[in-house]
């Protein structure tokens, strides 16, 4: 069920209609290919039709398989309105169409500037951005989540499935380390579903940190070495802020996490990374061809970096595949700093647009301890 483009309106759609229906979610498995090989489909248990929710794979016709199986994954649940998903609630990606689990939920205030905020509780943008409006902070949920490795082929063309990087603990003060297959998912992005299986998701800390209880509702609770690994490395997983702004239609999501401080050359460097998402709101196919960075350090520095695409790519943001997703590194030789910037977007005219990214501060405000050297049990 990876590699779908869940619409945004699923949402509403299933929230609807799970007071009258219960959904069986399907995945299609292929036997021939293995670039493309599940499609989720909505059924009711009660009349044996479609949902009126309609899911689609979108391919091109070199590409789709043949020889498809159907194959039960489970059953969709009501979508939470308010309060928050619990450790060991099963999901869909609303937009990125992976299957998930959450680990424990992060709360961030997030600063969005398409909302006109009162005086009151409010973010003065850094001097020197576009734009000087105050923008006023609200807290939302977040949730770490792992993702299922079976689904992680399919959505590496659209969202980075080793995005969570740390420090490593030796002398390179430049080295990273990733755990794959662990994300970060919006409230709004989880599609709750349940299912019979033990193990209803495949990934190498799944056993680690969850334990089957039938009893529980959802059936799996936190291991103690779950409760240990958050707590251990609370500090560079932690998400906090959250930054957001549209333009003609494309918006722009930053999350902003510091790393970490190592001694390089007699200096203090100071890192972050920061992941991305860009999503086109509208119908209009759209593709990133530039991208313009401006980043201030408190040392008194301003760096200017332009260059193509995001990561080796230029990706495109259609209605069918509507999002992006990446994540990035940068350093400072101060402890704070911000960055600001922006996306050129070509239209399928050729025009061209650019689209803002919104502001957001390096803070090293966490103690500057190195990270554990690795995640052993």
């Amino acid at each position: 069920m990876a590699a779908c483009a869940l619409r945004r309106g699923l949402l509403s759609a299933v929230s609807k209609y799970n007071k009258r229906h219960t959904h069986r979610v399907l995945s299609i498995v292929d036997s021939h290919s293995v670039f493309e090989a599940t499609r989720p489909l909505l059924q009711c248990q009660a009349c044996g039709l479609s949902g009126g929710v309609q899911l689609r794979r979108f391919m091109s016709s070199r590409n789709r398989p043949e020889g498809k199986i159907l194959e039960t994954v489970g059953v969709f649940e009501a979508v939470k309105q308010h309060g928050k998903y619990e450790t060991g609630q099963l999901f869909l990606h609303s937009v990125f169409g992976y299957r998930g689990i959450v680990l424990f939920p992060w709360h961030a205030r997030l600063y969005d500037r398409d909302i006109t905020p009162p005086m009151s509780d409010s973010k003065r943008e850094p001097p020197g951005t576009h734009g000087s409006k105050e923008v006023k902070g609200k807290t939302h949920t977040y949730y770490q989540v792992l993702i299922d490795t079976r689904d992680c082929p399919h959505i590496s063309q659209r969202s980075q499935t080793e995005a969570v990087t740390f420090l490593a603990n030796h002398d390179d003060s430049r080295a990273l380390y990733a755990i794959p297959g662990l994300d970060y998912v919006s409230h709004e992005d989880i599609l709750p579903y349940n299912s019979a299986e033990q193990l209803p998701i495949q990934h190498e800390l799944f056993e680690r940190f969850l334990l089957y209880n039938p009893a529980k509702s959802p059936p799996f609770t936190a291991r103690d070495t779950l409760k240990a690994w958050q707590e251990k490395n609370h500090p560079w997983l932690e998400l906090s802020d959250v930054h957001r702004e549209t333009t003609e239609n494309i918006r722009v999501t930053v999350i902003p996490f510091y790393m970490g401080m190592r001694e390089a050359q007699n200096s203090h460097v100071y890192w972050w990374r920061y992941c991305i998402r860009l999503e086109n709101m509208g119908s209009e196919v759209v593709q990133l061809r530039e991208r313009h960075w401006r980043i201030f350090s408190l040392s008194g520095t301003l760096e200017t970096v332009r260059g193509r695409g995001v990561v080796g790519r230029e990706p495109v943001l259609s209605k069918e595949q509507p999002a992006f997703q990446y994540s990035s590194h940068v350093s400072l030789q101060a402890p704070s700093g911000h960055m600001w910037g922006t996306f050129r977007i070509e239209r399928t005219d050729g025009s061209h647009f650019d689209v803002r990214i919104p502001p957001f501060s390096l803070e090293s405000n966490k103690d500057d301890k190195a990270p554990p050297a690795g995640y052993t049990f």
